[in-house]
Parts: structure tokens; C-alpha cells; sequence
């Protein structure tokens, strides 16, 4: 759930690109900060928010965790120096996390999938999170779950201000 802009700046965060339908087509088991390993046009694009992590998702290589198919748009005035907007991207965490994410996902279903990347105190950092697939009765459940807890707001609301 996005922080409202005054959480946001307290906290030194500012969100550049998010992955909504995550939460939608996944079960996120367990989440956890990585920082990423850029070149200089692919910041410069990140702070203009040209990034997309729709069909982005993490794999363990060789004790590396590896960001694919995120798209990071070219930076314009960036010239011969530019970067190639899908490639792979290396992510940093710590050996103990690697070898846990490595088990983890071998086992049937699992898999990492990026929900956001962000500055903090300057520095771009990735939200990873462990994801079990949704069946479509899952997403039929969690979608009746929302409209229900809309409809409760919405009745306190209104009983709150007769």
C-alpha cells in the first residue's frame, strides 16, 4: 500500500515504480530490501520515474540474486553512455538471505517478485518478496474481501455522519 507523500518524505523514501497487481496474482509470503547494482544513466532515469516492474521478477544465479525484465527507460541525454532498458540487474543482499531465498525458491510454486523500487537516503533500493501464485477462486475471494471491507467503510462513514 503506497505511503501517503508527508510518511514518505518524513521517512527519506520516494517510491519510483511499483508492481500493483502483485498483490492481486500472488500470495506474498515474505518481503525483504535489496539494493541494486545500476549504472549512472539507469539512476538518472530512476529519478525522473521512468521504471516498470509489471512482468519483472527475481531469480538466484551462482549466489546472486538477479532482477529480469524490469524495464528501466534510456535517459534521454545520456547519448552513447545509455544503458539497455531489460537488462539483467544484480541485487544485493546478504550471502545468509541468498542461500534461505535459493531454498526457498526451489520448492513448487515459489518465486521472488519485485513490488517496488525506491530511493532511500539516496541510495535505490528494491522491496522483494517471496509469492505463491493465486488461483482464480483466490482472486475471486480477494476481491469479495475488498468490496465487503469498502462496503463496511462506507456504511460507518455514513452512520458517522447522520
Amino acid at each position: 500500500m503506497p505511503k501517503p507523500k508527508k510518511i514518505a518524505a518524513a521517512s527519506g523514501e520516494h517510491v519510483v515504480a511499483q508492481n500493483r497487481s502483485a498483490s492481486y496474482n500472488y500470495h506474498l509470503l515474505e518481503r525483504m530490501e535489496a539494493g541494486m547494482v545500476l549504472l549512472g544513466t539507469e539512476v538518472k532515469a530512476l529519478r525522473e520515474g521512468k521504471a516498470n516492474l509489471r512482468d519483472a521478477y527475481a531469480v538466484v544465479r551462482r549466489d546472486a540474486v538477479w532482477l529480469l525484465n524490469c524495464h528501466i527507460s534510456q535517459y534521454l541525454p545520456g547519448g552513447p553512455w545509455n544503458h539497455e532498458a531489460l537488462r539483467p540487474r544484480k541485487l544485493l543482499l546478504k550471502q545468509e538471505e541468498i542461500d534461505k531465498l535459493a531454498g526457498k525458491t526451489e520448492q513448487k510454486g515459489l518465486t521472488l517478485i519485485p513490488l517496488r523500487i525506491y530511493f532511500k537516503k539516496g541510495i535505490a533500493k528494491c522491496e522483494l518478496a517471496l509469492a505463491r501464485g493465486k488461483k482464480q477462486w483466490d482472486r475471486r475471494q480477494s476481491e469479495r474481501d475488498k468490496e465487503a471491507r469498502k462496503e463496511t467503510a462506507d456504511a460507518i462513514y455514513h452512520y458517522r455522519r447522520r
